[in-house]
């Protein structure tokens, strides 16, 4: 009877690293940034339904407000990282070319830096 019967190493269990040693990491930070994200979410929601039917001056007063700039780029931040991370595990589970798998996850990194920061950009003219 095998008494080791799990391929991780000793010291892989110990740290809660697998094979990969990031796959731990990775979970933990999706289950993070969804955390944050419901929250933050649920004030967007709530202003966007708020501001509904008001001017595009009220709109940009909204986001103009300290707490409204900052929670903003943090929706922002959070909601990006959680979209590449997300759609990173997607393209490592389906893709099988390690090539394709390494062009789709850069891709998808670029695209969502960009976009971000580019909303990031909006957010922080209009604010300062």
């Amino acid at each position: 009877m095998a008494t080791n019967t799990t391929l991780r190493s000793p010291l892989g269990r110990v740290r809660g690293l697998g094979s990969a040693k990031g796959g731990t990491h990775h979970w933990w930070m999706q289950r993070v940034t969804s955390m944050a994200l419901l929250p933050l979410m649920l004030w967007f929601t709530l202003s966007a339904a708020l501001l509904a039917g008001e001017g595009y001056g009220s709109a940009i007063a909204w986001i103009g407000q300290p707490v409204n700039a900052v929670l903003l780029l943090a929706t922002i931040g959070i909601a990006f990282h959680h979209t590449a991370a997300g759609l990173q595990v997607v393209v490592e589970d389906y893709v099988n070319s390690e090539w394709a798998k390494l062009g789709a996850i850069l891709t998808i990194r670029a695209i969502c830096w960009l976009l971000a920061l580019a909303a990031a950009l909006a957010v922080l003219r209009i604010a300062i």
